[in-house]
């Protein structure tokens, strides 16, 4: 065996340490519940946990650029992408510790922190995964926790329905997953990604079989469930409400990330510079290695994604129900990013779109939504809980330095600049817009550059129709008076959360450079890497 491919085999384990080091920290966590009960000692330990896992991936080894033998051998690979991707759960999950950490009763708080410290792996694994198997794990690492996590707050009838619904769907949309993958495996042979990418890119110049479109609908679906994609969205509503906050916030950014990101990695959206020469030699774009039906999909699934999200959002008074279907539109915008990125990924739109704005997105919707659940939590007492519009009324008067926070998250939901939200809409909806069709062009791609313009104004009107709901949430914390005053303290970890979140949301709309250029080296390009040779 090539001593290259040999030590790609047997040299990965290094490059997990950071994932390693947070396991290790949750059994230690599960241990402790057993010896000391109080959420402040293992909220504590949870933080502390992944600021070490933190330091290990930045301190660590790479495999960037990666070698031939790495690519293709080593069960993980640490590149820009799988980097970006850390960053995105080990910040989310510190975040949501400091938001849950007066939510959680203290006899469950180390299970719980636990539980969330190996759903940050698992989703922080996402990112690096190189193969289907690994994908999968990791996927599972992200599930099978949840399932516990969204017990543990709460033991009333709504919490356990919330938890057995999530379980039993998830166990469903696993299934679907796994079935697709299956078939990814019996059409190419291989579970390596990047070598099932070359694969399929080679067979697409005869065509890809009905097999492989089978493969697409189900890996799209069993993924659906995790973004909250229509129809696979249903879940949502009822387990927000169901469960407790930091659990909601816990479900609309973690399973979004894990979702979008191993779509990338499957459906080859994101494949290495050294197999983008074979895409463009066999004339295959990136993402469109099952076919041309692939870009059509997630245009349809964009489209009724946002327009179903939005449209049921204005009916909403349960605050939770109503940031469930904001996830449920917002997964639509993303949505948009993977409809074009098959034809910006080849140079033909000069815009920073496609794949680079879904995953600029992602972290700008992790700020302002998990922002949202932060101020949710931080208002919420038992003896003055929070949980419709209503209960926001005239909060401007009994705190009005958290009312302006919250109004600057409800301002990028919607998309008011200077705010993350507005920057990412305004990649996506570009990304839609841009797409080049000159005279020269052939029927379908004069076809497809309509098409692409119809989604961006589709998610234009979409964002007009959000704002409604957004503005009668700021309507109630400005205009109305309140129903009954906010009293009692409050702890300190949730507003932490509230005002991080809210310098990131601010910060990403002001300067959103440094995390754009991240994301755009993540992504490598058809046309830049040409340039580069």
């Amino acid at each position: 065996m090539n001593p290259d491919t040999l030590q790609a085999l047997t040299g990965w384990v290094p490059l997990v340490l950071p994932e390693v080091i947070l396991v290790a920290a949750a059994c230690v966590l599960f241990l402790g519940a057993t010896v000391k009960a109080g959420r402040d000692v293992w909220a504590t330990a949870a933080l502390v946990a992944l600021a070490a896992a933190a330091l290990a991936a930045w301190l660590g080894p790479r495999s960037e650029p990666p070698t031939q033998a790495a690519l293709f051998a080593s069960p993980v690979l640490i590149d820009h992408l799988a980097l970006l991707v850390k960053v995105l759960a080990f910040v989310g999950g510190a975040l949501l510790v400091l938001l849950s950490w007066h939510e959680v009763p203290d006899r469950q708080a180390a299970e719980y922190f636990a539980c969330l410290l190996v759903i940050v792996a698992g989703t922080a694994l996402v990112g690096s995964a190189n193969e289907l198997i690994t994908l999968f794990l990791a996927l599972e690492m992200i599930s099978i926790p949840t399932y516990v996590l969204l017990y543990l707050p709460k033991h009333d009838n709504a919490s356990q329905e919330a938890a057995m619904k999530y379980f039993l769907l998830s166990i469903f949309s696993s299934g679907l997953l796994l079935f697709g993958f299956s078939y990814l495996y019996g059409l190419t042979g291989t579970t390596n990604l990047p070598a099932l990418v070359q694969a399929l890119a080679s067979a697409g110049q005869g065509g890809v079989p009905a097999v492989g479109l089978v493969a697409l609908v189900m890996v799209v679906a069993g993924l659906g469930f995790r973004i909250t994609a229509v129809p696979f969205h249903f879940y949502a509503p009822d387990v927000y409400q169901g469960t407790s906050t930091g659990a909601a916030a816990l479900l609309a950014f973690v399973p979004k990330v894990a979702g979008f990101v191993a779509l990338v990695r499957v459906l080859g959206f994101a494949p290495q510079a050294l197999i983008l020469e074979d895409l463009a030699l066999s004339r295959v774009s990136p993402g469109l290695v099952l076919g041309p039906q692939v870009s059509t999909l997630f245009w349809i699934l964009a489209a009724a994604t946002m327009t179903l999200g939005n449209v049921l959002a204005l009916l909403q008074d349960n605050l939770k129900r109503l940031l469930a279907y904001s996830g449920v539109a917002h997964a639509g915008y993303m949505l948009i990013g993977l409809a074009v990125a098959p034809y910006l990924s080849e140079g033909k739109a000069p815009v920073a779109g496609g794949v680079e704005a879904v995953l600029f997105y992602l972290a700008a919707y992790g700020a302002m939504t998990l922002g949202a659940f932060a101020v949710i939590a931080y208002l919420h007492t038992p003896q003055r809980p929070v949980e419709t519009v209503d209960d926001l009324a005239g909060l401007s008067r009994d705190r009005p330095g958290v009312a302006l926070l919250m109004a600057v998250f409800l301002l990028s939901l919607i998309g008011i600049p200077l705010t993350g939200g507005f920057a990412g809409k305004l990649l996506l909806f570009l990304g839609a817009m841009a797409l080049r069709a000159d005279s020269g062009a052939d029927a379908a791609m004069l076809e497809q550059a309509r098409l692409f313009r119809l989604l961006g104004l589709i998610g234009a009107l979409n964002a007009a129709v959000g704002a409604w709901y957004y503005l009668r949430v700021l309507a109630a914390m400005y205009l109305r008076n309140p129903v009954r005053p906010v009293e009692g303290r409050r702890g300190w970890p949730a507003l932490a959360a509230v005002c991080l979140c809210a310098l990131a949301t601010v910060a990403l709309g002001v300067y959103p450079w440094p995390l754009l250029r991240s994301a755009q080296e993540a992504v490598p390009r058809l046309a830049r890497e040409r340039a580069e040779r």
